[in-house]
């Protein structure tokens, strides 16, 4: 499935069609920047038991500290960085009990391509100004 905005073109791809053929993947998304190319992935494992999200996030988390070194630890969104490698890595709650590791690598162009996207979004108008309305016994 694709979804075009501005100029970004999101490329869905759900478990068992190629490139989301991994066995703990649910979805992967390609964001494609008009100008830019392929400038984000983000990867969506399967809802994971409580007792196996330890040994799959180790898995993966081993894998960037081997490719980007030691992460940053972002404490408010529960999550690890590489800034050199401008990965996320998280995990989140799914309806319905258990948890989902989310990891989202950015190309280097991403900022460019979300400043384009955010410039041709139409502007939207300020809100009107809100009606008034009178209290019970003021004689309105």
């Amino acid at each position: 499935m694709a979804d075009r905005e501005g100029n970004v073109t999101a490329l869905f791809y759900v478990h068992g069609q190629p490139p989301a053929s991994g066995s703990d993947t649910q979805q992967i998304v390609l964001e494609v920047c008009q100008e830019e190319g392929l400038q984000q992935v983000i990867w969506l494992s399967r809802p994971f038991a409580e007792a196996e999200i330890p040994s799959a996030y180790a898995a993966i988390y081993r894998e960037g500290v081997r490719r980007y070194g030691a992460p940053r630890d972002d404490r408010p969104t529960q999550a690890v960085v590489w800034p050199t490698g401008r990965t996320l890595l998280a995990i989140r709650l799914v309806a319905g009990g258990g948890k989902r590791i989310i990891m989202i690598a950015s190309g280097e162009l991403y900022e460019k391509c979300s400043l384009e996207q955010e410039a041709a979004r139409p502007a939207i108008p300020p809100p009107s100004t809100p009606p008034t309305y009178s209290k019970p016994g003021n004689g309105a």
